[in-house]
């Protein structure tokens, strides 16, 4: 368990501009490309220019550099880059990279940002076809033999413990994918745009891996998606409100492992988001009840209801009831499962224009937005605010 203490960066960074490309099945042009259109429209959105931009974050799964992104887009001079790792999990990271940075001086405006092909191009369901040899992937080495090759085999095999333990049935799972859909369905960027479903549309889709069915499932998503940070004083002279960074935090549990952590004492939780969940509290001084909105990170219908419980919302294995009685607004562009796949960044977004009152499922008086990234693999989160 962290023994560490209140963190100093929340207050002194905010989002400033949000971008993204078209979310579509088949984007037609490179993963490049993609990440530049959206880079664009997030300062254009900032009110900035490519001159304007001295720093950039990534993951490392993106194919595309930040040095190559700079050259592409037109900017200058780079002070600062970097990229995070573990996928989905990076999400919130980037976020928080490009507010250190400017924080302690380093760059002055940072775009963080991902794009992929991911399902015109590799297809992260398909699961593991090639891996190079390295550390980490040693672990996955005790179970692809076995037959746990995807993603969803992964979680399959937690979600089932979670259902056992707690006396539930895979029922439980679909306020998730119903929620999600319900906030797609008005939302015209969704891919599952004006197509809302019911528990009955959930328990009759097909098994993807037991007790996983398909609408537990995200989506994979072609597409690229950027966020421009920068301090809270320059915010104040540019167009949109700023979304202030409250408090920004990674975790990693122990016995992580990377979507394979089954020898851990406890597999009904993620303890990597707990981590998360912990320094975010103590940095920002709030409780769940002073969330307003949840971007809660949806690859899998599981996770979710798990994430809800170690943020404490609610009682260990009580997050499906929590979910059904629509006690926080969840996931309000559709999340992964309605609106796209994009690593999260979207998820980020979604949140910015919470609170800036421009959400097309807004929650009135939305002054605090909690953003999670992917869980299974070392995480992040963020607790972004509306400027008083």
């Amino acid at each position: 368990m962290s023994i560490r203490g209140r963190d100093t960066l929340g207050g002194r960074a905010a989002v400033v501009g949000i971008g993204a490309t078209e979310f579509s099945k088949d984007s037609g042009r490179s993963e490049l490309t993609l990440a530049v259109e959206a880079v664009r429209a997030a300062l254009d959105d900032a009110g900035l220019s490519p001159a304007d931009v001295d720093g950039l974050v990534t993951f490392t799964m993106d194919t595309s550099p930040e040095i190559t992104v700079a050259q592409a887009a037109g900017i200058g001079e780079l002070s600062f880059f970097s990229r995070i790792h573990y996928g989905g999990g990076a999400a919130c990271a980037t976020v928080q990279q490009a507010a250190l940075a400017v924080a302690s001086g380093v760059a002055e405006v940072v775009v963080c940002y991902r794009a992929f092909n991911e399902r015109s191009g590799r297809r992260f369901g398909s699961g593991v076809q090639h891996r190079e040899p390295s550390a980490e992937g040693t672990a996955l080495g005790w179970n692809l033999p076995f037959g746990l090759l995807t993603p969803a085999s992964w979680v399959a095999m937690a979600a089932q413990r979670y259902l056992h333990t707690y006396g539930l049935t895979p029922e439980a799972f679909g306020h998730v994918a119903v929620t999600d859909r319900r906030h797609a369905a008005t939302n015209p960027a969704a891919y599952f745009y004006e197509k809302p479903i019911t528990l009955a549309d959930h328990a009759a889709s097909r098994w993807i891996a037991e007790p996983l069915r398909l609408l537990d499932c995200c989506q994979e998503t072609d597409g690229g998606q950027a966020i421009v940070v920068t301090s809270v004083e320059r915010a104040r002279d540019l167009p949109q409100p700023p979304a202030v960074i409250v408090a920004a935090a990674q975790g990693a549990g122990r016995a992580q492992e990377q979507m394979t952590s089954f020898y851990r004492d406890d597999l009904t939780g993620l303890p990597e988001m707990g981590v998360v969940a912990r320094q975010l509290w103590r940095t920002s001084g709030l409780t769940p009840g002073d969330i307003d909105v949840g971007i809660v990170y949806d690859h899998f219908t599981p996770f979710v209801l798990m994430q809800l419980e170690e943020f404490g919302f609610c009682e260990p294995g009580g997050a499906a009831e929590f979910v059904a009685a629509d006690t926080l607004s969840l996931n309000t562009h559709g999340g992964q499962l309605g609106e796209a796949y994009l690593h999260g960044m979207n998820g980020i977004a979604e949140a910015v224009r919470q609170l800036r009152g421009t959400s097309v499922n807004q929650i009135p008086g939305a002054a605090r937005t909690l953003v999670t990234a992917g869980t299974g693999v070392p995480t992040s989160g963020l607790i972004l605010g509306a400027v008083g």
